[in-house]
């Protein structure tokens, strides 16, 4: 088979469309995590939202069964992200190349510890763009993390008959 071949798919029969009530949990999550993040880093004047984390709560909310959405792959994968994302940044340098090895170095990172998290994977290539100090690490991402999971933990344990998180 050539690899064009490939692009075609295996025709396999999409996933069904989301009940409305289901739709209608998950914006309503996504609005409560991200106006709480956001909310709180206006009354302390402090940046707690990173981009990432809109992401973080289409899983969260949308998709809270997921593996990738339990608490252990959100904050893990957060923080581990942003770690790779400064060490390269500030040791290896603010280069194209870099932030490639910082994002390619952040996913091996996460697959290693079992804390894969797709929206933390952008956290690297934030990093190069906005070039912040070590202080990244505690705001935004834990600080803001931490946030978006309290009200993940209280809101999906309120409004599904099943528990989140799967485990930890």
């Amino acid at each position: 088979m050539h690899w064009w071949e490939k692009l075609k798919g295996e025709g396999a029969v999409r996933p069904s469309r989301s009940d409305l009530r289901s739709i209608a949990l998950a914006w309503l999550g996504g609005f409560l995590a991200i106006g709480a993040v956001a909310w709180l880093a206006s009354i302390a004047q402090s940046p707690l939202v990173l981009g990432s984390f809109g992401a973080t709560c289409v899983l969260a909310f949308g998709f809270p069964d997921l593996p990738f959405s339990q608490p252990r792959h959100i904050a893990g994968g957060h923080f581990i992200a942003s770690l790779v994302g400064l060490l390269f940044f500030h040791f290896v340098g603010p280069d194209w190349w870099s932030m490639a090895l910082a994002t390619a170095t952040a996913i091996a990172a996460m697959m290693a510890t079992r804390t894969v998290h797709p929206p933390a994977g952008s956290n690297p290539v934030i990093v190069f763009l906005t070039r912040p100090g070590w202080e990244f690490l505690l705001f935004p991402t834990l600080a803001g993390v931490l946030i978006l999971l309290v009200v993940a933990l209280l809101y999906n344990n309120l409004v599904r008959p099943s528990r989140y998180p799967k485990y930890w």
